[in-house]
């Protein structure tokens, strides 16, 4: 695409909402095992883990929302920690909802993620994720959260906006496929913490305030989601109709 054209409103949302072709099998594989890589390479995932922490305090931020609360602000931290205020009833269902959507938004998210890919909306996916950013960034509340999110935010566009079809797909992939690979790790992290008793304050600590229901249980609502997430995910992921080529010799004439 030559940028310097002119695009109007009308091209520009049929560019977003269109379909695109499935990316090749061996793309999906690639970035799939690109982002496995990146969940389980220590130094690589303390960089790749603000992703998720985005994800996951967009989720506090996101229900709060919508049970009522107000929503003070969100920070963001270099250690790839975070943190979102709301205010309201300290109990509740809204607090419920509120502490509990942190663990499971980046997993859900990464569904989602696989359900507008599986349709073949690569562009939509990418443009959804800009809108997303975009609502978090008037929360945002430090500077490190905000070059988090722009950052994010940057390379997003320059990959819908510059990319070659094949490079979208591959990013988009590559983004869901690390979600959801990625949310089993936080709460493995999370119970070590917890038997260390390092987090008093965790959200599953704060769900068991709440509820009276154990934390660990908490924990095991958190894996499981997680788990869940990227067995339905990773199928959706896996563009119908593919098969590994055919390496067989063929028999002589």
């Amino acid at each position: 695409m030559d940028v310097d054209d002119d695009i109007s409103i009308g091209d520009l949302w049929d560019r977003v909402t269109g379909t695109q072709p499935d990316p090749p099998l061996w793309l999906v594989v690639l970035v799939a095992l690109v982002a496995l890589g990146a969940v389980v390479h220590g130094p690589t995932w303390r960089i790749a883990r603000n992703t998720v922490t985005i994800a996951h305090e967009g989720g506090h931020a996101l229900v709060a929302l919508l049970t009522g609360r107000k929503l003070d602000g969100i920070k963001l931290h270099s250690d790839t920690s975070g943190v979102t205020v709301s205010r309201g009833k300290p109990h509740g269902p809204g607090m419920i909802f509120t502490a509990l959507a942190g663990y499971v938004t980046p997993p859900l998210l990464g569904l989602f993620f696989a359900l507008l890919l599986a349709a073949g909306r690569i562009t939509l996916m990418l443009w959804f994720s800009l809108a997303l950013l975009a609502g978090m960034l008037v929360m945002i509340r430090n500077a490190y959260g905000v070059l988090s999110v722009v950052v994010t935010g940057a390379v997003i566009f320059a990959v819908s906006w510059l990319g070659s079809a094949e490079v979208q797909a591959g990013f988009a992939y590559l983004a869901a496929w690390f979600l959801l690979l990625a949310a089993t790790r936080p709460v493995i992290e999370l119970q070590r913490m917890r038997t260390h008793r390092m987090a008093p304050s965790s959200d599953a600590d704060q769900l068991a305030n709440l509820t009276g229901v154990p934390g660990l249980a908490w924990v095991g609502l958190f894996g499981a989601t997680a788990l869940l997430a990227l067995l339905a995910g990773g199928a959706l992921l896996v563009p119908d109709g593919l098969s590994l080529p055919d390496l067989s010799v063929p028999s002589a004439p």
